[in-house]
């Protein structure tokens, strides 16, 4: 260290300084000349000659400003200390750094009576980086912060702090501005009260879970009371601020989101409506699915009228006949299959004319005066104050009527709900319009079937009874047929058959072969099995394709003593069923022959005779009645007989009804049944 390290100041030595951890350098004069150096400053800034100024010394390092501090402290003694000086230092690797320090001036004496200035140097590059990168971060953090409250703005309604509980602390300026709330009308729970007050339950149920589960996120979708008193959709979002485990206080946003609510409604009503109505061919069954759809998510209740075809519009009083009804759970139901009488000047008849929705309000339970008593009753009970009334166009004419109604606190239907019902029967449309040509094909059938049977003739002492029950999956015509009718000498003939297909044809077949039945029985006095071969032999001439037909054909005749008998043939046909007054029943089965129409028949065709005890009942049935898909015609046989046995007791016609009701049919084809009683002796 040359001859300052062994030089002594107010006999201190300046090697006390070599260990020190800081840089130290001591001046003397006022040319501030080194006159010590520890190895820690060495290891700063590289050695330097002792004795030399140093501003010389640290030509590259000290600045104008620093060299005026030196002179400063040895003038007044007063010590000088500065934080975060730089200094560009050269690198062992080449280069050079800027580094940091914190450094200190005082005067100190030194042997001779002289002075000197005595300067402590501590590096701080490492802490000032540290200290520099927290400071970005910070800065950074800062930015993202008012990055992420201006996202936050942009796309949120409302920004609010509140308790573990949910009770707001709060809220951001907008919340007043949409609800007219204060600050103080705000806090706590007080902002429940513009909420929806059947959304209320859900919202503080999922608060009471939250506080207990802590969940990362909480949403919620729940209405509030805008400034103009109307309810609009927002979604809630917050997130849970945690200290040692516990929740201090949620943080979230409120954002409207009515549009988007609307139009996913929209959409999975409209999906409801088509899944509701996909697989119904019926009308009825139809109307009703999209009355559920309706109710409760767009109205109260909602009742269905179909029009009469043909109807005149423009008469007094219009009829029409509701179908479909449904009824939100809590108020009084509404019966289906009913008449309603509609005057020409109701709102009602105004819809069908204008082919337009029609809405009316009246007073709670109060309705106009022109509705009819049913229709006044049910308004009454259920306070319904508002309706609106919709008309169904398919195929260019109104088939039938929507009347959708609110009640009680609901508020009135909203315009944009009745354009909402319009577009689900728009959605449906092409179903409703082929469940109405289904329909009215279906009744004209009906009505063409009816007419090519022939009622029952009037025979003194004996009951007789008939029954067809078209199948309501099919809209065509079918080939089941029965008669009955009285040949010359007084015995009563009857038949049952049915002519394969389900169409047209059919049904015009079935009409031939009822009417070669008839006149080949009264043609000549034979056994019903000598006239089933002869009508086989017809049908074999005069069919150009291969049909095939069941008959069963009897004739009932009295056999002294007030006693009847019975002659049968089957054809192919399921066997009639006898059934005593007492209970008893057996299945015909001893004059069975082939199907006619199948295959040419060589051998005699066999007819049978069976006494028929007095009061007894002889049945005569098509398979629709029996026969379940999968299920052996066995057991459906052995359930008729046990039915039949069950009804023996009842009149004819109560009997017919009974089988009709308690039989468990498929409805996949039709049903047509004929019953003749004979009297009692005497």
């Amino acid at each position: 260290m040359g001859v300052a390290r062994g030089e002594e100041t107010s006999g201190l030595p300046l090697e006390v300084f070599d260990p020190s951890p800081v840089g130290v350098l001591v001046t003397e004069g006022k040319e501030h000349r080194l006159v010590y150096l520890n190895d820690a400053l060495r290891a700063m800034f590289g050695d330097r000659p002792l004795g030399t100024p140093v501003r010389e010394a640290f030509s590259n390092l000290l600045q104008q400003d620093s060299l005026s501090l030196f002179d400063r402290v040895l003038e007044t003694g007063e010590a000088v200390r500065r934080d975060q000086a730089t200094a560009r230092v050269a690198c062992p690797s080449g280069g050079s750094q800027e580094r940091f320090f914190h450094y200190s001036l005082s005067k100190i004496p030194l042997p001779g009576g002289k002075s000197g200035v005595l300067q402590v140097i501590v590096e701080v590059t490492e802490q000032f980086v540290a200290t520099r990168r927290m400071r970005t971060l910070a800065r950074e953090q800062r930015r993202l912060l008012r990055r992420y409250q201006s996202l936050i703005w942009v796309n949120a309604h409302t920004v609010w702090v509140s308790d573990p509980s949910g009770r707001f602390r709060e809220v951001s300026p907008d919340w007043k501005k949409m609800t007219g709330q204060t600050r103080e009308e705000y806090r706590g729970y007080g902002w429940l009260q513009v909420v929806h007050p059947e959304d209320r339950a859900s919202i503080m149920d999922a608060w009471l879970r939250a506080a207990e589960e802590v969940p990362p996120l909480i949403e919620q979708v729940f209405r509030v009371r805008v400034l103009d008193g109307t309810y609009r959709h927002f979604r809630l979002r917050a997130v849970p601020v945690c200290k040692d485990g516990a929740v201090v206080e949620w943080v979230g946003a409120s954002t409207e989101i009515e549009q988007e609510w609307q139009e996913n409604r929209c959409r999975k009503l409209l999906d409801r409506a088509a899944a509701a109505v996909a697989d119904i061919t019926d009308l009825e069954e139809m109307f009703q699915a999209l009355a559920d759809v309706i109710v409760p998510e767009l109205a109260d209740a909602c009742h269905i009228h179909l029009l009469p075809e043909l109807a005149d519009s423009f008469s007094d009083v219009f009829v029409t006949e509701r179908i479909a009804t449904a009824v939100r759970a809590g108020l009084p139901r509404m019966l289906r299959r009913q008449k309603a009488h509609h005057p020409s000047d109701s709102e009602f008849m105004r819809a069908v004319r204008e082919r337009r929705p029609v809405y009316l309000s009246f007073p709670p339970g109060e309705p106009p005066p022109y509705y009819d008593a049913k229709a006044r009753v049910w308004i009454t009970e259920a306070r319904a104050h508002s309706q609106t009334i919709i008309p169904v166009v398919v195929q260019g004419e109104v088939a039938a009527v929507v009347v959708a109604a609110v009640c009680g606190d609901r508020p009135s239907i909203d315009p944009a709900d009745v354009e909402l019902m319009g577009q689900i029967l728009d959605h449906t449309h092409d179903a409703l319009g082929m469940a109405l040509r289904f329909r009215r094909t279906q009744r004209v059938a009906l009505a063409l079937q009816h007419s090519l049977l022939a009622e029952p003739p009037h025979v003194p002492g004996m009951e007789i009874a008939a029954r067809y029950q078209a199948s309501p999956a099919a809209a065509e015509i079918g080939g089941d047929w029965y008669d009955a009718f009285t040949l010359p000498g007084g015995a009563v003939e009857v038949a049952i058959g049915d002519v394969a297909g389900h169409d047209l044809a059919a049904a015009v077949w079935m009409s031939q072969v009822r009417n070669m039945v008839r006149a080949l029985a009264v043609d000549r006095d034979e056994p019903p099995g000598d006239i089933l071969h002869r009508l086989d032999t017809a049908l074999e001439t005069l069919n150009g394709e291969t049909t095939t037909v069941t008959c069963v054909l009897g004739r009932l005749e009295a056999a002294g003593d007030g006693a009847w008998r019975l002659t049968y043939a089957v054809a192919g046909h399921l066997p009639p069923l006898l059934v005593t007054h007492d209970g008893d029943s057996r299945f015909l089965r001893e004059a069975d022959n082939p199907l006619l129409g199948l295959v040419f028949h060589d051998r005699p065709w066999i007819s049978a005779v069976v006494p028929l005890p007095p009061a007894s009942t002889l049945l005569l049935y098509t398979d629709g009645l029996v026969e379940q898909r999968g299920e052996d015609l066995d057991r459906g046989l052995d359930r008729l007989r046990r039915y039949a046995e069950s009804l023996a007791g009842e009149p004819l016609n109560g009997f017919c009804d009974g089988l009709l009701t308690s039989m468990p049919m498929t409805g996949e084809d039709d049903v047509a049944l004929i019953a003749l009683r004979v009297p009692p002796i005497g």
